[in-house]
């Protein structure tokens, strides 16, 4: 279980009065600049990461977090009623009448992952037992769809690591600006990606990606997306940041077991990725406004980026079919 097994923007202080000092409001409940600044505070006073953080200015870290996973609570509440998905209060009773697993400081190893780290930190200064919660779901949608899961798609690449270690012949700016393109004209004419194969381009058509045979790819957006989605990320951004994939989703499926003999068995750091990847097509079933001080929502990351030039890739309708999911 994660931790327990291991748009119309608020302008802050300009769109009126009701909003001045308003970080969020989400399903209608209002969170404040104060509540977030108090919990930051918290996490100051209590935990040395987020001192380490503050001494380097990047506390808009934490707080974009903060917000972060204010919304992801109300969509994975949302995602579970829908989904039939119940806690088991008792577990989680025990689990942290045990130990409370977001008890204490945050493990010092836990820190060369900042995104990791950062999320978990806010972990330990929210309500822990809401925290846990909210990862028990996610876990469990994860549970419910890994067996069926699976999608069909055409691909082109930009930048990928080659065999022999040299290093890619484009720079990671240029990577990013050439797959966002390639993904506008991929939804503008979702033929036109399998024309580029046919001319050389690498990638290729009707790929078929079951979620058990790839956990670590199933937490990506390519499974997040409807069918008739185009869609541009990084596979790997920390170890390949000039890989680009530019995708047209053609299919995705959750209706039967996929039949694979390449099951690879997910960690539970992975177990929790995919849940919170398997949220996204829950996230438009919340009415949210982020304060842009707090960022922006980015479907990819599903994160708050700083702003839309900080998007981690790219999700867009196919031409002629219904607004993909956000």
């Amino acid at each position: 279980m994660g931790v327990v097994a291991s748009g119309l923007l608020l302008a802050g202080c300009g769109a009126g009065p009701s909003q001045v000092g308003t970080a969020a409001v989400i399903d209608g409940q209002v969170t404040t600049i104060d509540q977030v600044q108090d919990l930051l505070d918290k996490a100051v006073q209590e935990q040395p990461y987020a001192q380490q953080l503050a001494a380097q200015h990047k506390l808009d870290l934490v707080g974009r977090e903060i917000v972060r996973q204010q919304l992801l609570h109300a969509v994975v509440r949302k995602a579970a009623q829908k989904e039939g998905l119940s806690t088991d209060d008792a577990a989680i009773s025990a689990a942290m009448s045990q130990g409370d697993p977001l008890a204490g400081a945050l493990p010092e190893n836990l820190a060369q992952d900042q995104p990791a780290a950062v999320t978990q930190l806010v972990w330990r200064v929210r309500d822990h037992r809401e925290a846990i919660t909210d990862q028990y779901l996610e876990q469990k949608l994860a549970a419910k769809y890994l067996p069926t899961l699976s999608v069909n798609f055409d691909y082109t690449s930009i930048g990928a690591p080659t065999s022999d270690s040299e290093a890619p012949a484009i720079d990671a700016a240029t990577a990013r600006s050439q797959a966002i393109a390639k993904a506008e004209e991929y939804a503008a004419n979702p033929n036109a990606i399998q024309a580029e194969i046919q001319n050389g381009a690498q990638g290729n058509v009707g790929q078929q990606a079951p979620a058990l045979s790839s956990p670590e790819d199933a937490a990506t957006v390519l499974f997040g997306v409807p069918a008739n989605t185009a869609i541009a990320f990084q596979p790997n951004p920390t170890s390949a940041p000039t890989w680009w994939v530019t995708a047209v989703v053609r299919q995705r499926a959750t209706g039967k077991p996929v039949a694979t003999d390449q099951v690879q068995q997910p960690t539970p750091d992975q177990i929790g990725a995919i849940g919170v990847r398997l949220l996204q097509p829950y996230v438009n079933d919340v009415d949210f406004k982020i304060n842009p001080r707090y960022g922006v929502w980015d479907p990819v990351g599903m994160d708050l980026a700083a702003n839309a030039n900080s998007f981690q890739g790219i999700v867009l309708p196919v031409r002629g079919s219904a607004p993909a999911q956000q």
